[in-house]
């Protein structure tokens, strides 16, 4: 009974003989550029058509090649081998004892390639999961009015979102953990990244339309410090702004609620709880619905970025490349 083959056997049959005396790696295949060094997989297929039917000619007709052709495939094979593979006794062939040896391998190579195909195709027909880490504050803007767009545009591709900090995102990037950042930072350039699209994003301290100080045309900053505030966490950019800005003033300001979610804090300030500082991506729409207000102060001007990047060693697949148009086009102004 023939043993299966190993994998090791395997890669060492396949391998030519001059090969596998100057290369001591196992699984390798040839490393030269000579093609006569490289074992041709339709040779195998050949040899294991020849076999199972017993017939150059029968083996052409299902390969759909010329008995010539045939014979050339399988003289080829045996020069590469050094040893024949077949008797040919009155117009017969008849498997010699190690060309039985390897068919065996022949055919787990078949087998091998035909899986390799299968699980190939199977992973194409999946969706292409894209990464993306952006700041917290961007997450509600980009997804929650235009998800189903992006749907609708990316029918292969899936969506992985994470939220973080700046740093926590360019460690992402560097290690291949996302494959683009959506920041919200001081303007960051490096040759490490390239700038798929960028703006720059003001910010304003705002309160309900409902607000005394909605009406008030002048309120200092040392007052204005004093109000109930609602404010993101001290990690955000434009937090951290204000924070250094107030700070130089010898000012600080306390919140009575510190949370995350800056299009929350929206809501909240619009229903006339406290006074926030947000970017104008988060408050425009509900300034010009007239439900919040924009006070002017003009001892705190905090501009950041917003900017798209990836890596510049980065491969831009098709659907990265099309996450990151929707990106662009959602996220930026025209």
């Amino acid at each position: 009974m023939v043993q299966h083959p190993t994998l090791y056997q395997f890669s060492q049959l396949l391998c030519p003989v001059s090969w596998r005396a100057a290369n001591s790696r196992p699984y390798g295949w040839s490393t030269t550029s000579d093609e006569g060094d490289r074992m041709d997989l339709k040779n195998l297929t050949t040899f294991i058509h020849v076999a199972q039917l017993g017939s150059f000619t029968k083996a052409g007709q299902v390969l759909g090649c010329s008995q010539s052709t045939i014979s050339f495939q399988i003289r080829q094979l045996e020069d590469e081998l050094d040893f024949p593979l077949f008797e040919r006794i009155n117009r017969t062939v008849v498997l010699t004892d190690k060309g039985r040896e390897v068919l065996a391998y022949a055919q787990q190579i078949s087998k091998m390639t035909a899986e390799l195909k299968h699980n190939l195709q199977s992973d194409s027909a999946r969706a292409v999961r894209v990464r993306i880490a952006m700041a917290d504050s961007l997450c509600n803007s980009l997804l929650e009015d235009n998800f189903q767009d992006f749907m609708r545009r990316n029918p292969g591709t899936s969506l992985k979102i994470v939220s973080g900090g700046t740093e926590e995102m360019f460690r992402l990037l560097d290690h291949n953990e996302v494959d683009a950042i959506l920041t919200l930072e001081s303007h960051i350039y490096n040759t490490e990244y390239v700038i798929v699209k960028e703006e720059q994003v003001e910010n304003h301290f705002v309160v309900s339309a409902a607000s005394p100080l909605a009406a008030r045309k002048k309120i200092s900053l040392a007052d204005l410090v004093k109000q109930p505030f609602i404010l993101t966490e001290k990690g955000m950019s434009y937090r951290r702004f204000l924070d250094e800005q107030l700070a130089q003033r010898s000012l600080e300001i306390i919140p009575v609620l510190e949370i995350g979610n800056p299009h929350l804090i929206c809501s909240m300030v619009q229903k006339g709880i406290g006074v926030s500082f947000l970017p104008d991506f988060v408050t425009a729409q509900a300034r010009d619905e007239g439900k919040l207000v924009y006070l002017n102060i003009p001892e705190i001007q905090v501009t950041i970025w917003k900017q798209l990047l990836h890596h510049r060693d980065k491969w831009i697949s098709p659907q990265i490349h099309s996450v990151l148009d929707f990106c662009a086009e959602k996220e930026f102004q025209k």
